[in-house]
């Protein structure tokens, strides 16, 4: 895109952003739905497009991902979203029911979120989610913490660049509902290179919002990427990317972007808010584990690497076990045997097959996992790891590919191998976006309010048990984010969250759980066979939720 047509995308959104601050919630809400309408009038070709770019075959299960972490994924968020603000259209507030508040072990005021009803109670049989406040939040003062910018007198119309992702198709959308409709701003969404054939198909789903001038879209490589970062009409950044991306756009690069990082003197002053990554640890605490255990878990662990690839910031990057577990050996070598029967995948994204080589020749013990052919790489699974070994990339380096590595700790017990586990993830793995803990019900049982303290005192924006981080992206009542208190020097896995459709000010944790052994088998598992039945049925029931439409989502989990 030019310059001078940029230029003009800005000065439409700057004369229209006090107009959309200030525009009644009555007034803002039938955008929302007509989002929602066109994410679903469009699923079917966006899901091809991406489906083609991924080489994943069209009449594969596999296209199944790329409807969940697309238009299902957007549409529930769409969807909840809209019921919120229109309780605050309503009542001027967030209703939040007060049996739903509990207290954690440090203290903390913790808001459970799902299951949202009883459609999720049965979709969702077993799990549940919690939103664990900041410090300053109690049973008191709560609903003044919640949607924040809807509280606000007189707010001020604010321009806010989107830099979208290249690897799931809802990020970048769902980050522009964000700051439409949490924080009031209009947007200029730039897509990623990667991806940036979903374009026309956000510009259709968005095409009121774009036609009254709240939103715009961008097109065109890094430069002009930093070109609209320093533009004088853009007034907030946010980015879901790299750590490195967000140190380049807030203090510049090279010596002298060092230099003024180690400074705190940033180039670009705007507030900026960012998701950016993480090794992802995996704890699994020993425990009396069945062969039925070990295979669901094999296939657990291996969908949070293979997923899409590999290419996710909620990716599997690290398993860490208990050195003197008798099932320790008996766990990997189902996950040998899961990625062996699994699909491999074409390397999509840029720069993957150096990664994955420099992760795999670093490390002699690195086992590929299938034949590696044009265009495509081996799994790979890099045992051994010593947990007391320096400038481990394995430990600092997002690998952004299909990589996982495991490490064993000590401990008498369970309960002691925990606390070391906590420590270091805490202390040596690179990140604060997610990790997820393992745990036998007998155990967990068995660990008491040792497994909760240790839920508290690992410092991630999302804590799941017993099952994938990624669902703590696609829930949508649950924060998505970094732990809160990075600053811009030590970035990390950024800062702010988005999704949060309660629109909690200061959410400090979510914790997600779910049974230890599911039946059937859960549809976003690389095992099932039918998970794009399942995504299309899914996507009728989150787009309008009656009970009419769960047979159509159950009959289909049954096939897989």
């Amino acid at each position: 895109m030019s310059h001078a047509a940029l230029d003009d995308a800005l000065r439409t959104l700057r004369a229209n952003a006090d107009r959309w601050a200030r525009m009644p919630l009555a007034q803002k809400l039938p955008y929302l739905k007509a989002a929602l309408a066109g994410t679903v009038a469009t699923a079917e070709r966006q899901v091809k497009a991406a489906s083609a770019a991924k080489g994943i075959p069209a009449d594969s299960p596999q296209t199944g991902e790329e409807w969940l972490g697309g238009p299902v994924a957007q549409a529930r968020i769409i969807r909840l979203l809209t019921d919120t603000l229109a309780d605050v259209a309503r009542g001027g507030e967030v209703p939040f029911p007060e049996a739903n508040l509990s207290q954690r072990p440090n203290g903390r005021l913790s808001a459970q979120v799902f299951p949202n009803g009883p459609i999720d109670k049965l979709t969702f049989a077993g799990f549940t989610a919690e939103v664990v406040q900041a410090a300053e939040v109690n049973r008191g003062n709560l609903r003044q913490h919640m949607a924040g910018f809807y509280r606000e007198k007189d707010p001020q119309g604010r321009v806010a660049l989107v830099l979208g992702a290249g690897n799931v198709a809802s990020i970048g959308p769902l980050d522009a509902i964000h700051k439409l409709f949490v924080e009031g701003q209009v947007v200029i969404l730039k897509f990623n290179p990667v991806n940036e054939y979903l374009g026309p198909f956000f510009e259709e789903a968005f095409a009121d919002l774009i036609r009254d001038g709240f939103v715009r879209t961008a097109y065109g490589d890094g430069a002009v990427g930093a070109w609209l970062c320093d533009h004088a009409e853009v007034d907030e950044i946010h980015i879901t990317g790299s750590d490195r991306t967000h140190d380049a756009i807030v203090f510049g690069t090279g010596p002298e972007g060092d230099a003024r990082k180690a400074k705190d003197e940033p180039r670009n002053p705007r507030r900026v808010t960012s998701e950016l990554g993480n090794v992802t640890p995996i704890i699994v605490i020993p425990g009396p584990w069945t062969a039925k255990d070990l295979r669901f878990q094999a296939a657990n662990l291996a969908t949070q690497l293979a997923n899409n690839g590999g290419f996710n910031c909620n990716a599997a990057r690290l398993i860490i076990t208990h050195e003197g577990w008798p099932q320790g050996a008996a766990l990997l070598d189902r996950l040998r045997e899961t990625f062996a029967q699994i699909p491999q995948r074409k390397a999509y994204y840029p720069g993957a097959a150096d990664r994955w080589n420099r992760f795999v020749n670093a490390h002699p013990q690195a086992e590929p996992i299938g034949p590696p052919r044009e265009g495509i790489l081996p799994w790979a699974l890099i045992p051994d790891l010593d947990p007391e070994a320096e400038a481990e990339m394995c430990f600092d380096t997002e690998a952004w590919c299909g990589v996982v590595g495991q490490t064993a700790l000590g401990g008498a017990d369970a309960r002691e191998f925990l606390q070391r586990a906590v420590a270091f993830c805490n202390s040596k793995v690179w990140g604060t976006l997610n990790c997820s803990i393992l745990v036998h019900p007998d155990t967990a049982a068995a660990l008491g309010d040792s497994l909760e303290q240790a839920i508290d005192q690992l410092t991630y924006g999302t804590v799941v048990v017993n099952h994938w981080a990624g669902l703590g992206y696609a829930l949508g009542v649950t924060p998505w984010g970094a732990a809160p208190g990075h600053h811009r020097t030590d970035i990390q896995s950024g800062i702010g969250f988005v999704h949060n459709t309660f629109m909690f000010d200061a959410p400090e944790k979510t914790i997600i759980r779910g049974p230890f052994n599911v039946w059937p088998t859960p549809p976003w598992f690389v095992t099932h066979k039918a998970t794009d039945k399942v995504a299309r049925a899914m996507l009728k029931l989150e787009s309008d939720p009656g009970w009419l439409r769960v047979p159509g989502v159950v009959l289909a989990a049954l096939r897989g």
